[in-house]
């Protein structure tokens, strides 16, 4: 990825540390806001309310970030903790948007 800020190596002030924090935490809540439309979408397309909540698929989104992180040389279970309250928090918003769909009034 290629961000209009000072790399981390290159960084000299904390003026250009707290920018660059501030230009990827927008950047990560506009990533988030893109993934809870993933959400709506899986709403508006699941028929029966009991198939949004799928331990199965939770369990693969959580080993493929743990994988990630590790690649990346990121704390795992830094990651691993965040993405856990992440798809809890999503489970419950999409089980909220499912409730206001016509599959759910039927």
């Amino acid at each position: 990825m290629e961000f209009d800020i000072t790399p981390p190596a290159e960084c000299r002030t904390m003026s250009e540390v707290r920018a660059g924090v501030d230009s990827l935490d927008r950047l990560l809540v506009e990533l988030i806001a893109e993934r809870f439309r993933y959400m709506d979408a899986a709403a508006r397309i699941k028929t029966e309310r009991e198939t949004v909540r799928d331990e199965g698929r939770k369990a693969q989104v959580l080993g493929n970030v743990a994988d990630h992180a590790r690649e990346l040389d990121v704390p795992v279970e830094l990651v691993a903790n965040l993405w856990e309250r992440l798809v809890e928090s999503s489970i419950a918003y999409e089980l909220g948007r499912f409730d206001a769909t016509p599959a759910a009034q039927a």
